[in-house]
């Protein structure tokens, strides 16, 4: 396994549990998604891929923001297509390892979240927030509609609510973005911590496998229709049966106990 390691702007950690926790660090540019983010992120969640007993992934921020996006002054300064179609798809890549993450991944939301902030929360499994975090799609104030949040947006709240954010650029507050579906849980800010906890241990006592396959497949049929949806969906279902576990939940369901899963 590959030993958790941090740098100066992405601190690494891992209990024994297997739950990786991975905190943005660079709280004077408000964790800004440059570059060097970007690849500190995705060594990261490389290492994560690489941890056969992970369970599951916290993805929280130092400051007062969560992600501010994309840094406009570097983007400015680089009036280049070249350079920013390698820092979209830096960005990209980012955003698809973590849904090809075998374990959940929970964002916890401690404050503002914009642009490419907004995308790197929207494209975690789960979110909790903070109640008084705020969301924004901004790009479109200085000319930039926000393209690549847009892909996770659409995919989390109505379209309507999506495309308002995209085309106003304007704040949702929390307990609007739970409304929406945008974040699953808001709390008052010094109770994040315990509520982020609580969801992270409901996931890790159950069996790996049966996470593992399950966040597969919920991505993967949502991006078919109907009919071939079912047929994955039951293909998973019959091979997830298969599966130690399942087998043993199915006894103790049948005998009326809990199950003892080898994790």
């Amino acid at each position: 396994m590959t030993h958790p390691t941090s740098t100066d702007l992405l601190h690494v950690a891992r209990d024994a549990r297997g739950v990786w926790t991975l905190t943005l660090n660079d709280p004077g540019r408000f964790n800004a998604l440059g570059s060097d983010m970007l690849s500190a992120l995705q060594q990261a969640l490389a290492s994560v891929a690489q941890d056969e007993s992970a369970r599951a992934v916290v993805l929280a921020a130092h400051g007062k923001a969560f992600c501010a996006g994309h840094n406009l002054k570097d983007m400015a300064a680089h009036p280049d297509l070249a350079w920013y179609q390698a820092l979209f798809a830096q960005c990209s890549k980012v955003m698809l390892a973590i849904v090809r993450l075998p374990v959940p991944v929970i964002a916890r939301v401690q404050g503002m979240a914009t642009a490419a902030g907004c995308q790197l929360m929207a494209q975690c499994d789960l979110a909790v927030a903070a109640d008084s975090a705020t969301f924004a799609t901004s790009g479109i104030h200085y000319g930039l509609f926000c393209a690549t949040p847009s892909v996770p947006l659409v995919r989390n709240v109505p379209l309507k609510r999506a495309v308002e954010m995209l085309v106003t650029g304007d704040f949702i507050d929390a307990p609007t973005a739970l409304a929406q579906g945008l974040v699953n849980r808001v709390v008052p800010a010094d109770l994040l911590d315990a509520e982020v906890a609580k969801l992270v241990a409901s996931i890790v006592e159950k069996p790996r496998v049966a996470v593992a396959m399950g966040k597969a497949l919920v991505y993967q049929q949502r991006e078919l229709g109907l009919d071939a949806a079912y047929q994955l969906a039951g293909q998973a279902m019959a091979v997830n049966m298969m599966d130690a576990a399942a087998q043993e939940g199915a006894r103790a369901f049948s005998e009326k106990r809990q199950p003892d899963w080898k994790h």
